[in-house]
């Protein structure tokens, strides 16, 4: 299938829902949905959905439904998640180590296959499988294992030091849970989790309905 250039994030991360979603019905015998079936469920409209599946291609027919089964297929090698995808994790605290067993990136193909420290008590240590290394070996581990995505975990005040360490390694992607704005050079794709923002945003939001 060929890949789409130019898709918006929010259907990007729409598309993973939907996917998502569809490995739940599966997992339960279901062949054949609806749109409005996925979007009831996901409080998307059913014209979102069939919308975002028109930036791939053709899918499903009309009055039909969607084969669940084929339709996990083709959005997984529409997001490339039809192949394992390899990650490092940078800083094993307590966030760092909740996502080493946060369940959900196998689910989506992700493999954390090593993690990295500069906690001399933690190096050697290993969580769920997972080793912890130091971050002085961090470059040649990507560089040999071809690892292009990161899992930044790190306190604000050491993560653009440690942002540009993972660039000069090869690391393509980075998910940033510190509330550091990364300035990284263009090739470099950042996805930023900044859940004490978040929580804020959503406290604004309700008191601003509670004084209306």
């Amino acid at each position: 299938m060929e890949k789409k250039y130019g898709i918006s994030q929010e259907t990007i991360k729409r598309m993973i829902r939907y996917l998502r979603y569809l490995e739940i019905q599966k997992e339960k015998g279901v062949k054949i949905i609806s749109s409005k079936d996925v979007t009831s469920f996901l409080n998307v409209p059913p014209a979102q959905f069939r919308k975002d599946l028109s930036f791939f291609g053709g899918f499903g027919k009309r009055g039909v439904g969607y084969d669940v089964h084929n339709l996990i297929l083709k959005i997984k090698e529409i997001l490339g998640l039809n192949k394992k995808n390899s990650a490092v994790l940078v800083g094993a605290g307590r966030l760092g180590s909740a996502l080493i067993k946060y369940p959900g990136f196998s689910d989506i193909n992700i493999d954390i296959v090593a993690a990295f420290e500069n906690d001399e008590k933690k190096i050697g240590q290993s969580l769920k499988n997972v080793k912890i290394y130091s971050i002085d070996g961090i470059k040649e581990f990507t560089r040999k294992s071809r690892i292009r995505v990161a899992l930044l975990c790190v306190p604000a005040e050491a993560a653009q030091a440690v942002a540009d360490i993972l660039v000069d390694a090869g690391i393509k992607g980075i998910l940033n849970f510190s509330p550091a704005a990364l300035i990284l050079p263009g090739d470099v794709y950042v996805g930023n989790v900044d859940m004490a923002s978040e929580i804020g945003n959503i406290i604004y939001h309700m008191d601003r309905k509670q004084m209306q």
